[in-house]
């Protein structure tokens, strides 16, 4: 499958709208339906063939996961993506989150540029990519964008937690790269937020300090300023991370 990265289609001009009038029923293919999951809800499960073998949501079940969508095979922006997400592929597993891709190739084409990266690049995939020629699992997520294109995936990423619940999702148009360095520092967020009940601020990285939710009560506002917490008013506190 070819896919150009840096065109970006044109939205055609809408036409005037006719005036009412009876018509016979339309012999043409009803729309494609597109989905889209939502976050802090279970995430769409999938069943696919990989560049590793058969994959499966459930496959996941105890371990964060990344799934992310590329546009296509063979391509300059999304394999300097494949370069740095294989780059950073240690960092995601040393906090116990898997990477898996996706595009609407066969594992024939999948398998050709794996071999491409390594032998023009000299970097190694280690992880799988699904081959979506039906495009089930890109049409359950939400990639396919028919203002983008019908037939490829636009950058999508999706950040799903051991127990299979969205937590985050983020899309990128096709002419543009993901730093894959903000996809690690937003798992590493998600993580402290779910296990200390807190939110992280902007730019937030390990280390640094965490906002405390804000009082709900009149009881719990007299209470916060005996909490020990770096308080700059009522509603925005911070502390250290546990």
């Amino acid at each position: 499958m070819s896919c150009s990265e840096s065109n970006v289609l044109p939205v055609a001009p809408k036409a005037a709208p006719a005036a009412s009038t009876p018509s016979a029923p339309s012999s043409a293919a009803e729309p494609m339906a597109y989905g889209l999951p939502r976050i802090n809800e279970r995430a769409p499960a999938f069943q696919a063939q990989t560049t590793f073998g058969p994959r499966s949501l459930d496959d996941y079940r105890g371990k964060w996961l990344v799934l992310f969508s590329h546009p296509a095979d063979f391509t300059p922006v999304c394999t300097t993506e494949f370069t740095a997400f294989a780059k950073a592929s240690a960092d995601f597993a040393a906090i116990n989150c898997e990477l898996l891709g996706l595009s609407i190739d066969s594992i024939y084409s999948h398998l050709a540029w794996v071999q491409n990266i390594k032998e023009k690049f000299g970097v190694e995939i280690p992880f799988p990519i699904i081959e979506d020629l039906s495009m089930n699992v890109a049409r359950a997520y939400g990639m396919i964008h028919p203002g983008a294109s019908d037939t490829a995936a636009v950058r999508a990423t999706f950040i799903i937690d051991p127990t299979g619940i969205l937590r985050a999702m983020v899309y990128y148009p096709m002419t543009n790269g993901r730093s894959v360095a903000e996809i690690l520092r937003l798992v590493r967020g998600l993580q402290t937020s779910l296990s200390q009940g807190v939110a992280t601020p902007e730019g937030w990285q390990p280390g640094d300090k965490v906002l405390v939710g804000a009082p709900k009560t009149v009881a719990d506002l007299e209470a916060r300023l005996g909490e020990g917490l770096e308080t700059t008013d009522w509603y925005f506190s911070m502390k250290k991370a546990s």
